[in-house]
């Protein structure tokens, strides 16, 4: 049985797509050619999606609303929860901003399973204007790649000219060209529902992997042009999986609260050993990665109003001075009880490009390398819309 998990597929594309007796894979392949928006790739990302938990029966059309539900579902973890941008002109994003929605557990956790509470949220707005204006975009440009051939003198500049022809075109070589889909009317205006070639339903299925991985590998290519210093675009691009435990994490910082007393940088309050949480002074919404040089025990209810803000600079140099605390007492600990210490600190070293054990434990050197790593990080994070200058206030 084929594999549907959601899961990384990046390192899973090969360059050629599987090759068909009776289909245009050629055309699929030409599918995001001079693409300029985002919502061609999120368009199929969506398709394949709504197929794949179909088990991919096309005995039923799919409609417009439907897709697009998909399209803005599959768009709110890079755009909203990331921040990615998809360009200024990109009106999936446009449209996804234009919803009021709630986002709340376990959707913020991951643990939304295929994205149905995300796509509940979304299907619960007022969809008319979203629906409307985006399938002006979509459904009919898509399809070109497959019937050009049958395109004769129609232009395919700006209007409407093309769009209005598509449906008459794919209807009338549906079974010679077999284009990906027809629609459920020959009249533009009608149209609101698209029907899948069985077909093409049967060579996406077999070929699942694969063609999900040519379009998420080409849909990562478009993203890291518009966030070219963004840091871990492939990891932001779709739902990502169940965070990893913090384990390491904590145990690291455990120790150190068996040998010293530590305040938490935001509120001054002492952190007891067993009641804390692993703080991200830059978000990991943005970072993408539980590294430990990012990492402090604060207070669970600080950290919760914390959020994904990027703290105010009056901390840093408590947060660098809590950091070098952290590197002193595991240090002296490491060597005591004769373990490598070099292995438990090398997130610092590669990161922040401090190769010695001296050079991690001059405060001052420490400092100067956080300046140089942090500093790009929160204005680019400021820059794509993260808050900034957070202090904790109490109630």
């Amino acid at each position: 049985m084929t594999d549907y998990s959601q899961s990384n597929f990046f390192g899973q594309f090969d360059e050629s797509l599987p090759s068909s007796d009776n289909l245009n894979v050629s055309g699929l392949s030409r599918l995001f050619e001079d693409t300029t928006n985002s919502y061609k790739f999120l368009f199929f990302l969506s398709l394949l999606d709504i197929l794949r938990r179909r088990y991919f029966d096309v005995s039923d059309s799919i409609s417009f609303e439907d897709l697009i539900i998909e399209m803005l579902a599959n768009a709110w973890y890079p755009h909203t929860f990331f921040k990615l941008s998809f360009g200024r002109q990109d009106k999936v994003a446009q449209k996804l901003d234009s919803l009021d929605l709630v986002i709340e557990e376990p959707i913020l956790q991951f643990t939304d399973t295929d994205k149905t509470l995300l796509r509940q949220a979304i299907s619960s707005q007022d969809l008319y204007d979203v629906v409307s204006h985006l399938r002006r975009y979509v459904p009919f440009r898509l399809i070109v790649p497959f019937v050009e051939m049958d395109l004769g003198n129609v232009s395919r500049g700006k209007g409407n000219q093309l769009d209005a022809a598509m449906p008459g075109i794919v209807e009338r070589c549906f079974e010679s060209r077999k284009p990906l889909y027809r629609f459920n009317s020959t009249r533009y205006r009608d149209c609101y529902e698209i029907i899948v070639h069985p077909d093409w339903a049967s060579y996406l299925e077999k070929h699942y992997s694969i063609v999900r991985g040519w379009v998420a590998w080409e849909w990562l290519r478009y993203m890291q042009k518009r966030n070219p210093s963004t840091p871990a675009i492939s990891s932001k691009l779709f739902m990502p999986k169940k965070r990893e435990s913090l384990k390491k994490q904590t145990d690291y910082w455990k120790l150190v609260l068996r040998y010293t007393d530590i305040r938490c940088i935001y509120s001054g309050e002492l952190i007891d050993s067993k009641r804390f949480s692993l703080d991200h002074y830059i978000p990991w919404s943005f970072v993408a990665h539980d590294q430990l040089w990012n990492l402090i025990p604060t207070l669970p209810e600080i950290n919760s109003s914390k959020s994904n803000n990027i703290p105010s600079r009056r901390h840093f140099d408590d947060f660098v001075k809590l950091q070098h605390l952290g590197l002193k007492v595991t240090h002296k600990s490491h060597q005591e009880a004769g373990k490598n210490w070099k292995t438990l600190v090398e997130p610092f070293s590669l990161d922040l490009a401090l190769s010695s054990n001296s050079q991690l434990l001059d405060f001052h050197t420490l400092k100067k390398a956080y300046e140089r790593t942090l500093q790009p990080l929160e204005n680019l994070a400021l820059t794509q819309g993260f808050s900034g200058n957070w202090s904790y206030i109490r109630a």
